[in-house]
């Protein structure tokens, strides 16, 4: 049996091996390749987590918003364009989709109009910096649909998390 730790400033990957009910030693042989002493390295600090054993860790805890933190926050290709997201009610999902859906709408025409010309001049560079953020918002709400149903595929139940 492993110890409780008493660390304070605990990190998004401890967090979630605790909240699975999981010792070091428990996750570890749930992800096989992973050992106990790496996954304290890397709660720790000491160590910096690899991408395979992030997805590792997403399965074996159950926490489907892993991927999405390391890729959003601490991935050197995904910070930046990688948007961060997090589990949220499915119906506030499926309101922020539409809404970023309807917006991208008006903006279809607008886009074909910059494009006739194969040029883009300074005016439509701020039309594609408004284009470019409605975008943004449908990548952010693609991921956290992408997030929820891992979550249920993860638990079993469709309801939405508490």
């Amino acid at each position: 049996m492993g110890r409780k730790s008493i660390r304070k400033n605990k990190n998004v990957y401890q967090l979630s091996r605790e909240a699975a009910g999981l010792t070091r030693e428990a996750a570890s042989e749930r992800m096989e390749t992973v050992s106990p002493e790496r996954i304290e390295k890397i709660e720790s600090e000491k160590a910096l987590p690899h991408p395979d054993e992030i997805v590792l860790m997403e399965r074996a805890y159950g926490n489907p918003e892993l991927c999405n933190h390391y890729c959003s926050r601490e991935c050197p290709i995904g910070i930046g364009s990688v948007p961060e997201a997090s589990l949220k009610p499915m119906a506030q999902i499926t309101v922020e989709i539409l809404t970023a859906l309807n917006a991208m709408e008006k903006e279809k025409d607008r886009l074909l109009e910059i494009s006739v010309d194969g040029r883009v001049n300074d005016f439509e560079r701020r039309d594609f910096d408004v284009i470019n953020e409605k975008l943004r918002r449908i990548s952010l709400a693609v991921e956290e649909l992408r997030i929820w149903i891992n979550h249920a595929r993860s638990t079993g139940k469709i309801d939405d998390p508490a």
